[in-house]
Order: structure tokens, then C-alpha cells, then sequence
């Protein structure tokens, strides 16, 4: 198993306005515990691990779920053959063990044994949008304020939309940077984010000022 991560994704604070593909992710996730850990994992992994191997299916790669929690327990969104976004922005930053190697023992079968190791410290991931996401936005928007950014302590930039475009980088797409920050709590880790967004700036960004602000409801 790897690392938990908790996705925001409405567009808006407080939850508001449409759904996204994620506004921004906190990695462990603050509504996860023992008890639901041990419900995933006899009430869903379990049955799918089953199913696989009473059919006869092999499967080499990653399995990300999706979940709900509900009042009545959880509930299975999806299952992606992929990392996630923008949870693994969270996640992978939290990896000390060495991720290719992770890989290439999925690849050749060979993970018995193998141990994950995790940076106990606290990750959160802000997304910066473009104007209007997720309806109709502009692109080729000047990005700048990015190597300031970069600077700050424990900080992490993640290109998703963007391009480069006459010796600049300019957006590209709706969700533009995952901005990522490591801290010894949540609200360091928030504050070290916000103050690397604070440094960059592009015309009509937008982004949540809520990611990790309080736990969720559930």
C-alpha cells in the first residue's frame, strides 16, 4: 500500500461550485483511520484481489482508488491503472524509498519483501487554475514568479498546463501548476504552499484558500 491522500475537488471554496479534476490534495489523508483502513481493505481490496485470481487475471501496474465516505461506509468512485492527480502530488513527495525501483519489482513480479517507506511529515498540494476552469478559459497566459517559488523551503513545482513559448512559460491548459509543500504539521505545510503561490503570478489565476483547511466532513 502506499501513502493516503485526500482530493478537494470543487472548484470553489467551502466546497462550492463544480466538481473538478482536483483543486488540491493533503497526503496522509485527514479523514482516513484504522477503522476505515480496515474496511478498504477486507470489504474492497480483498474481494477485487479474489475476483482477480478466481478468474485467472494477472495484473502488474498500480491500482488507485477512488473513494466516498459516506454514513454508510465507503463507496468506490473508481479504480484508475494509474496515479492519480492531484493526490500523487502529494504522495510521491512523502516517498523515501526509491520509486523506480518500486517500478521495475511491480514489473518482474518481485515485490515480496519489499518495504515502502514514508517521510512521516505532512504534505499539501494547491492547485493554480486558469480563470473560468472548469468551463471555457484562455490560455497563453505569461507565467512568472516560478524560480522564486522554487526557493522557498520544502516546496515543490509541478508543471501541468503550461508551455514554453518564445523563451517564457505560459499556460496551456486548466489546471496549471500543482504547487507541493512538506511540513511537521498541516498548517506548516499550508503555509509553506501559500507562500510559494504568493510568488507566482499569471493573468487570471485562480486557485482554492481552503485546501487543508479544516478536515472533512466525513
Amino acid at each position: 500500500m502506499l501513502a493516503t491522500a485526500r482530493d478537494h475537488k470543487r472548484a470553489l471554496d467551502d466546497d462550492e461550485g463544480p466538481n473538478t479534476g482536483g483543486m488540491g490534495a493533503v497526503s496522509p489523508a485527514d479523514n482516513w483511520n484504522t477503522e476505515r483502513e480496515r474496511e478498504f481493505a477486507d470489504s474492497i481490496m480483498q474481494p477485487l484481489l479474489h475476483g482477480l485470481t478466481r478468474n485467472g487475471r494477472t495484473f502488474r501496474g498500480l491500482l488507485f482508488p477512488g473513494l466516498m465516505i459516506t454514513n454508510n461506509g465507503l463507496r468506490v468512485l473508481e479504480f484508475n491503472c494509474r496515479f492519480g492527480d492531484p493526490e500523487t502530488q502529494a504522495i510521491l513527495p512523502r516517498l523515501k524509498s526509491d520509486l523506480v525501483s518500486l517500478l521495475v519489482g511491480t514489473i518482474e513480479g518481485r515485490l515480496e519483501g519489499v518495504s515502502i517507506e514514508f517521510d512521516s511529515r505532512t504534505a499539501v498540494t494547491v492547485i493554480l487554475a486558469s480563470g473560468g476552469y472548469p468551463g471555457k478559459y484562455e490560455t497563453g497566459k505569461r507565467i512568472e514568479g516560478l524560480a522564486d517559488a522554487a526557493l522557498l523551503p520544502e516546496v515543490r513545482i509541478f508543471h501541468a498546463g503550461t508551455k514554453r513559448q518564445d523563451g517564457t512559460i505560459v499556460t496551456s491548459g486548466g489546471r496549471v501548476l500543482a504547487i507541493t509543500a512538506l511540513g511537521e504539521s498541516v498548517t506548516e505545510a499550508r503555509d509553506r504552499a501559500y507562500a510559494a503561490i504568493r510568488q507566482i503570478h499569471f493573468e487570471g489565476c485562480h486557485f482554492r484558500r481552503d485546501i487543508a483547511l479544516r478536515p472533512a466532513h466525513a
